[in-house]
């Protein structure tokens, strides 16, 4: 038996108990950790208050978090019994003394990258790097009478159901390769010199490692905050500009400071509070990145309302992005170098026991949580 954190029903901080669990041994393909530090994010609350449906009650939550293997299952071969590694997967249950993963699923944590610091990052750093880098495809598809057609689809969904589709097309002239013709190719655009961008909620765990990350890109970076104190982080984080949105119109002062030109890419993970701001702030073709929804579910958007601009729209998550192992370590090595490299600085301001958990996640839901917040055992 074990200790783990148990949600029972659906609910607010109180619903998570701390019991005893029975874990069992790894079976084929499966490691058994013992966690030394879990990570707490957003996505957790979503799980406990039913935004994000769970598979069964009742369950252990969590996806992140570094830890010791204590045992390995049949088949595994790459992972050994001692080694310190980490993770940010599902399925749920990080919030426990020990439990059972894929091995697939685990990235060996280099010595020199404490694993406070190690579960920390993994979720928030995963996703910065794929928001930065790897967020915005198009695709070349038709090509008829001399012209080629480019459009561009920007999946998004809201958890209320909302599924649409974003479409743009425009018009290239030019000569088009005999390869490309009838045919498509994904192209990933990033971040670079030159951009500006729109941090929501900037000095929170993702938001810091966004400006940081992009601050080495060359973007200007704009930061909203709710207080002074986040401001002086979010400036020390790399923001060239930063709104305390409680005192001043956050639209209006990006309108000001791009000289009404708007910005390239807003990174919104604040949800219903902003979300038609943020659309304000962008500037002709901008990206509108909705990765997060900590004041609640967006409003349904009307496509129409993106023709204004030719804006586009996307929701990812970041499963989607590592859906292979080749493709989780590669982007674990580049966010573990960017830490090692003092690239990113890491603020873990909040560690609480994990039978503590509850405490954890009311602290997060009312943002007296600056950086991240880590548990634990």
């Amino acid at each position: 038996m074990v200790k783990a954190i148990r949600v029972h029903q659906l609910g607010g901080p109180q619903v998570l108990k701390w019991e005893d669990v029975e874990i069992g041994d790894p079976k084929e393909g499966e490691v058994r950790l013992r966690n030394k530090a879990v990570g707490v994010n957003f996505i957790d609350v979503y799980f406990r208050t039913g935004v994000y449906k769970v598979p069964s009650l009742p369950y252990t939550p969590g996806v992140e978090g570094v830890g010791v293997v204590t045992a390995v299952g049949v088949g595994v071969t790459d992972i050994q019994v001692g080694e310190t590694v980490a993770y940010s997967c599902q399925p749920l249950g990080s919030y426990a003394e020990e439990h059972i993963l894929l091995a697939k699923d685990l990235v060996p944590l280099p010595p020199s990258i404490d694993p406070i610091i190690g579960a920390s990052i993994m979720s928030k750093g995963l996703t910065t790097r794929y928001l930065l880098q790897q967020c915005f495809k198009e695709c070349l598809l038709l090509y008829y009478l001399s012209i080629s057609i480019y459009v561009t689809f920007s999946s998004f969904m809201f958890v209320n159901a909302l599924c649409s589709l974003s479409f743009q097309a425009t018009r290239y002239s030019g000569s088009v390769p005999k390869d490309m013709v009838a045919a498509s190719k994904d192209v990933t655009f990033a971040v670079e010199p030159g951009h500006t961008i729109l941090v929501h909620a900037a000095a929170g765990g993702v938001g810091s490692l966004l400006c940081q990350w992009a601050n080495s890109l060359g973007a200007t970076v704009i930061g909203t905050v709710s207080n002074k104190m986040k401001a002086a982080q979010a400036k020390e984080d790399g923001c060239h500009h930063v709104i305390i949105y409680t005192e001043e119109d956050f639209v209006a002062r990006v309108n000001e400071i791009t000289s009404g030109n708007g910005v390239e890419v807003v990174y919104d993970s604040v949800g219903k509070d902003t979300f038609e701001g943020s659309l304000a702030c962008l500037k002709l073709r901008g990206y509108m990145v909705s990765f997060g929804q900590s004041s609640g579910t967006p409003d349904p958007v009307p496509l129409s309302s993106l023709a204004t601009k030719s804006l586009f729209l996307t929701r990812p998550t970041l499963k989607h992005y590592n859906v292979t192992r080749d493709e989780l370590l590669e982007a674990a090595g580049d966010l573990f170098a960017k830490v090692s490299s003092g690239v990113l600085k890491v603020r873990v301001t909040d560690t609480y026991p994990l039978s503590e958990a509850a405490r954890a996640h009311e602290d997060l839901q009312n943002r007296k949580t600056t950086g991240s917040v880590v548990l634990l055992p």
